[in-house]
């Protein structure tokens, strides 16, 4: 059995395909690649020199840069080698060091990273995790196992978060934070934990979110985090108070199918959560 090659793609000669990959139309693979098993990389996609990829699946025009690590073994004391992957997203850009691992042998046995990702410098994405579409992950970002990402958040430099936390949509996180809980959709937080400070009205704006909608959400935002309130009160005076759209929907709804619980207060008030 050989690997297979599309036309027009440019392999170089020190890179080592393995037989059951499959290479699309315009992909460069650079100088000490290795491809490895079961492996499928779509057209115009870069793998710039020593790379290595195992188990994955790419889409088209993305760009794997030196000594990335992808679809490699779990760190998953209970993996014993069973077929699991990674499935990468069209237009994703994976810098230096980053390491995805593939999915662990749960769930749907896959790690899978959206589109028009950015993965700087020494992410790590643990085993069975989701990135949504158009996710940032800077520098040394470390996801444990099981992280969901929401569309189009940004995750600061040199951040940790527990295994199984949720990271909302378009939330914002400063560098150096760190979480054991899930993290509020469209908030901008920061610290160990990040307790968010703010509604991140300026992804929401560049996104063609309307005045009237952000004025609204920021209102819920505010019920929200306020120490006036415990959570579930403050969701009632939201439906009370407030004209509902999309984006309180799904603040309130994240909050209530947390399994960690959602990070809303300050250290002196405590974590906040529907189950406390």
């Amino acid at each position: 059995m050989t690997s297979i090659v599309a036309e027009k793609s440019s392999i170089h000669p020190s890179a080592v395909i393995h037989p059951t990959a499959v290479i699309s139309e315009g992909v460069t693979i650079g100088p000490n690649v290795v491809i490895g098993e079961n492996v499928k990389i779509g057209k115009g996609t870069r793998v710039i020199a020593n790379a290595y990829i195992e188990f994955a699946e790419i889409g088209e025009n993305c760009t794997i840069s030196p000594f990335s690590t992808i679809g490699s073994e779990p760190q998953d004391l209970g993996y014993k080698g069973e077929p699991t992957k990674v499935v990468i997203g069209d237009g994703t850009i994976v810098k230096e060091n980053v390491t995805i691992h593939r999915g662990a042998a749960c769930g749907d046995y896959t790690t899978r990273v959206g589109k028009k990702c950015l993965l700087m410098v020494g992410s790590h994405i643990a085993h069975n995790c989701v990135l949504e579409d158009e996710v940032i992950l800077a520098n040394l970002v470390t996801l444990g196992g099981h992280v969901h990402v929401g569309f189009g958040a940004f995750v600061g430099g040199m951040s940790v978060f527990h295994q199984n936390i949720r990271i909302g949509s378009m939330a914002i996180i400063s560098g150096f934070s760190a979480s054991r809980q899930d993290i509020l959709p469209y908030s901008k937080g920061e610290g160990r934990p990040p307790v968010p400070r703010g509604l991140n009205v300026i992804a929401m704006k560049r996104r063609g979110v309307s005045q009237e909608i952000r004025t609204a959400t920021n209102e819920a935002f505010k019920l929200l985090i306020s120490e006036e309130y415990n959570t579930s009160q403050a969701i009632e005076k939201i439906k009370a108070e407030i004209p509902m759209n999309e984006y309180i929907e799904n603040m309130i709804e994240f909050i209530q199918t947390s399994k960690r619980g959602v990070l809303l207060k300050s250290h002196k008030a405590g974590y906040q959560s529907l189950e406390d």
